[in-house]
């Protein structure tokens, strides 16, 4: 028997790190930023799933913008992500990432699972395991308009796996981006793209096309095989007929990811690892109608099918056909109402293999859902926003998602806010079907016990400007779980099953700003805190369960500057900061990028990058194939006309 439990624990890993290894517009070129004001204006619409001003919201959100993405010298949109400070991003391998917010950054025996994320409205978490394969996830940056991150509880508006946090990515509209791009840039690999914009038939469209080539990352002991490769196409169009909006949305890729060798050894043979091979095509449709009243009402579906394949553990196609509609009354008194439903149907087909295996494998599943959400004018400063929101699953049957949120604006430029919400992730195929080995008798017997994993939330928030050309925010919050997932050892030592007798609790500080010291120099900063306390509950023997808290840092900051030398040259540093790991340990780092920025003309501007000045580093991962990411150069250049 522990020879078996042997061969499961060398199988066991690669199932559970799923994302991971085993498994210009020449307005954007301009130098001007945004100022200080209009970013406290921006119109985010993440935390009421309306239109509203950036500086009155009451939530934990930081909106990355577009003219930060570009002077932040990314290539990925995981690279991107750093720079909101209220996210935790740490690399695995080349396109696979550990990121989540507020904690669980992989929680016990699995990858993160407790993040929403959205591109142009459509939902990018996997069924399979609740999380993102972010090697999957490609645009071209160029085409973001922004970024609004809400760190804390978003399950009233966007469902149960909004636990904690919501990353939601809107791309610009196809009339600012009717005019011809390229980008290409190299430096640990090769990235291009093209994108061609236009109109006609009424409207505005733009298809593009991206491919990337990454070279293999190395770890302490040598070169990790990690080579990735991937090709990209899409179409965006929009149109626009009196109070009736249209937008499509088409994208299609396919690429390969070679994996690094474990060493591990199963059933007296060398686990041998082929490439990983991901796919996927996705259709979104979205029409939306201004009502004469000051109401709106909408419309959003979506089919999406991706296959994976994971020589030799599994592979999987997955069908998704989503629809929802939105209405959003027209204010009424003191009320402010919107209400929405939506319908999540799947057709999911795993192909199994002798080391692991869901059952059934093949099998469709619905979630069903339905949210009202109320914002009340108390008075001109005392806003109080009421939410709820149903939703079935499969697994665990309904569930119910409160949300009570209070704002008191004492002046224009000043927020006080408080929430108290409770949320849920609903198990997902990973907890619940999976077997290990893939041929009985089992070791691993899925989840039968599982339940929903369910988090209460107490936050405060205060959000301000003191002075022309300074902002800044602040949220402390607490989290208490429950039903967290554990992998538990029958009485009698034969099998393992996954269950829910864990829970605990987080606590911590988020904060950031941004201060104006002269018309050409910008700085911004960002600060994060946590603990967390993790206890099992009685039964349980999973006695690592509690080390969940080990996986996350208990600090993270970083300060940002940007200068404009002149009218067609910048110069951007940004430090990070970031705390050590225990579990597995991976210490400290901190690192410096800068990006020197050339506008060359109207149209081209070249980038000189360099990335993680400072020592090697670790991120994420056992040591044994642990990428350390070493210093480098690049360069960029970005043609539009």
């Amino acid at each position: 028997m522990t020879a078996a439990f042997l061969r499961a624990a060398a199988v066991l890993p690669l199932l559970l790190a799923l994302p991971g290894r085993a498994l210009a517009d020449p307005q954007v070129l301009d130098i001007a930023d945004l100022s200080i004001e209009e970013l406290a204006n921006i119109q985010v619409t993440s935390v009421s799933k309306k239109p509203e001003p950036l500086a009155g919201a009451a939530n934990s959100i930081y909106v990355i913008t577009a003219d930060a993405i570009r002077r932040s010298g990314a290539t990925s949109l995981p690279e991107v992500l750093r720079l909101a400070p209220n996210l935790q991003v740490a690399m695995v391998s080349n396109g696979a990432y550990a990121i989540s917010a507020r904690g669980l950054n992989g929680s016990n025996n699995s990858a993160p699972n407790k993040l929403q994320v959205l591109i142009d409205g459509r939902s990018v978490y996997s069924p399979l395991f609740s999380g993102v394969f972010w090697d999957a996830q490609d645009l071209i940056l160029e085409d973001v308009e922004r970024i609004e991150v809400i760190s804390g509880p978003g399950g009233t508006l966007w469902g149960v796996n909004a636990v904690n946090g919501v990353i939601n990515i809107t791309t610009r509209h196809a009339a600012d981006t009717a005019a011809s791009l390229a980008v290409i840039s190299a430096g640990r690999g090769v990235d291009a793209a093209f994108r061609q914009g236009g109109a006609g038939l009424g409207g505005h469209w733009r298809v593009y096309g991206k491919v990337l080539n990454q070279r293999a990352t190395r770890t302490a002991h040598g070169a990790v095989n990690d080579e990735r490769d991937q090709v990209q196409v899409g179409f965006r169009g929009d149109w626009r007929r009196g109070s009736h909006r249209v937008s499509l949305h088409a994208n299609a890729y396919q690429g390969q990811a070679e994996q690094p060798e474990p060493g591990a050894v199963v059933t007296g043979a060398q686990l041998v690892l082929g490439p990983i091979d991901t796919s996927g095509v996705n259709l979104t449709g979205q029409w939306s109608y201004a009502m004469d009243n000051g109401g709106t009402f909408s419309v959003q579906g979506y089919l999406d099918r991706t296959d994976r394949t994971v020589p030799p553990t599994f592979g999987e196609q997955i069908d998704i056909a989503d629809l929802q509609v939105q209405h959003t009354l027209a204010a009424r008194g003191r009320h402010a109402l919107v209400w929405g439903a939506s319908h999540r149907h799947t057709w999911d087909d795993v192909r199994n293999s002798e080391f692991v295996s869901f059952l059934p494998a093949r099998t469709t599943q619905q979630w069903t859902s339905l949210f009202i959400q109320d914002e009340v004018t108390i008075s001109d400063s005392l806003r109080l926003t009421a939410g709820g929101r149903v939703e079935r699953n499969e697994y665990t049957g309904t569930e119910v998602l409160p949300t009570l949120r209070l704002a008191y604006a004492p002046s224009p430029t000043q927020t006080l806010w408080a929430s108290a919400s409770r949320t849920f992730r609903a198990p997902s195929r990973l907890d619940a079907d999976a077997f290990i080995p893939g041929v009985a008798p089992f070791l691993l017997r899925g989840g039968p016990r599982v339940r929903a994993e369910r988090a209460d939330v107490l936050e405060l928030g205060y959000r301000a400007q003191p002075m022309p050309g300074l902002s800044y925010a602040v949220t402390a919050f607490f989290n208490d779980y429950d039903h967290l997932r554990t992998q538990e050892i029958d009485p009698g030592g034969t099998f393992v099953l996954f269950d829910s007798l864990m829970q605990g609790r987080a606590r911590g500080l988020e904060m950031w700003g941004s201060y104006q010291a002269s018309p050409a120099w910008r700085l911004t900063a960002g600060l994060m805190a946590l603990h967390q306390d993790f206890q099992l509950k009685p039964g349980s023997n999973d006695l690592a369960g509690p080390g969940t808290a080990g996986k996350d840092p208990s600090h993270t900051a970083q300060l940002r500057s940007s200068y404009n030398i002149d009218d067609s040259r910048q110069l951007d540093l940004a430090l990070r900061k970031v705390g050590a790991l225990s579990n597995p340990d991976v210490p400290g780092y901190a690192v410096l990028d800068a990006r020197f920025g050339w506008r060359v003309n109207k149209g081209a501007e070249l980038s000189l990058i360099a990335r993680n000045l400072g020592r090697r580093h670790g991120e994420n991962g056992p040591l044994a194939t642990r990428t350390e990411i070493a210093p480098s150069l690049g360069v960029k250049l970005v043609w539009e006309r």
